[in-house]
């Protein structure tokens, strides 16, 4: 595999784990992957920063840098998802006598494509927001990661 390959999905490998420990954070008592509209996804992405900023003890410059990394992420998600349904994409290639194999390499394509031209933003995104953290802070963040648990309600 290429250097610079490997080190791309390396790193959004450990942005995606980054984002997911950040994002179970804040989940509050939304479980599950149902559609919320736009309002309610801003509202849990505030209580998520929220929350995270709290348990790190941000200050603000570092906050500025959580906050671009959630939009970056949001912006990568939302460029992946597409404009159509992703169940319905998927139904459509099994749907005929035969599954549609250029189809399905079509949306894989597309969804690499995705991945490879928001996928730097992430990564330096992720970067900044990591390498901004104090020693203790970055230490609280690998142990959360490690536990691979939600922040403990109580502070």
């Amino acid at each position: 595999m290429k250097p610079w390959l490997k080190r791309t999905l390396v790193g959004v490998f450990g942005a995606s784990i980054l984002i997911g420990g950040l994002s179970a954070c804040g989940h509050g008592g939304y479980h599950g992957n149902r559609a919320t509209s736009e309002a309610d996804s801003a509202k849990m992405r505030e209580r998520m920063l929220e929350r995270v900023g709290t348990q790190l003890k941000l200050d603000d410059a570092q906050k500025q840098r959580l906050t671009a990394l959630a939009d970056k992420l949001r912006e990568q998600r939302v460029a992946l998802m597409g404009a159509t349904d992703p169940r319905a994409d998927f139904q459509a290639l099994m749907a005929g006598p035969t599954f549609d194999r250029s189809g399905a390499q079509a949306v894989v394509e597309a969804k690499t494509a995705a991945l490879r031209s928001k996928s730097p933003e992430v990564i330096a995104a992720a970067a900044d927001f990591f390498d901004g953290l104090r020693p203790e802070q970055q230490q609280l963040l690998r142990e959360f990661i490690a536990k691979r648990r939600g922040w403990s309600r109580k502070s």
